[in-house]
């Protein structure tokens, strides 16, 4: 069974098997998020068990080697446990419906080009608009937004997503310099450190900078700290 541990003050323990993946932000001339692209395989243990650094100190990363008991890391979880439905805002368009979790967002821009997501959802009707949409929200890599057929469209209202196996990303933000999240891919469960899951979601972001204020979520610190992990 695919599923990632949050351990008390310490790293994620990935159970499964699941493939570690360089995932890089690919920009545009105006250096605007367009597109992901699949970098280098990192190699995991064969037993398909292993562990992710979670405080951004560990010197063998993205594997956690102890940091976060020589730095007395504080990794408390903050992030609320609502269902997503709960947390985001509605935004109806002509066809399409875009849903908004803003505590979610992981900073990987891929909602601004050609005018922002929020004003092309407004636009829906225009199957060109409408696609551009889809990719842009599917790219988002914390699953802040998500977009769905308006319910009395011909597909009901059924939610648009890309389809992932299963697979972790490391997220590289070469245009800013920085590394940034566990990028959670296919609807891998995720236990807290008391033992609850959280909601299985399709796109998740998990922070590994340490930085976070929305733990164990990436909520952009990675940026602002500078995190990078040497790749």
């Amino acid at each position: 069974m695919n599923k990632i541990t949050i351990t008390v003050d310490g790293p994620y323990v990935v159970q499964g098997a699941m493939p570690l993946t360089h995932q890089h932000i690919v920009t545009n001339a105006q250096g605007e998020s367009v597109s992901w692209r699949q970098g280098k395989d990192v190699a995991v243990p064969t037993t398909g068990n292993y562990a992710l650094c979670r405080c951004g100190q560990s010197a063998n990363k993205p594997f956690c080697d102890g940091a976060h008991q020589r730095i007395g890391f504080d990794g408390t979880e903050t992030a609320s446990r609502e269902p997503y439905d709960v947390q985001a805002e509605h935004i109806e368009g002509p066809t399409l419906v875009l849903d908004d979790a803003q505590t979610l967002c992981a900073f990987a821009r891929f909602c601004d080009p050609k005018g922002q997501v929020w004003r092309l959802v407004l636009e829906s009707d225009q199957p060109a608009v409408a696609r551009l949409v889809e990719q842009q929200v599917g790219d988002c890599p914390g699953g802040r937004l998500r977009v769905r057929q308006r319910a009395q469209s011909p597909s009901g209202g059924h939610t648009v997503e890309p389809h992932f196996e299963p697979s972790i990303g490391l997220v590289q933000d070469t245009v800013k310099g920085v590394s940034g999240p566990l990028w959670v891919r296919g609807g891998v469960e995720v236990l807290s450190a008391e033992g609850s899951a959280y909601e299985v979601r399709n796109r998740v972001a998990l922070c590994r900078c340490g930085a976070s204020n929305n733990k164990p979520f990436c909520d952009g610190s990675h940026a602002s700290s500078g995190f990078n992990d040497g790749n």
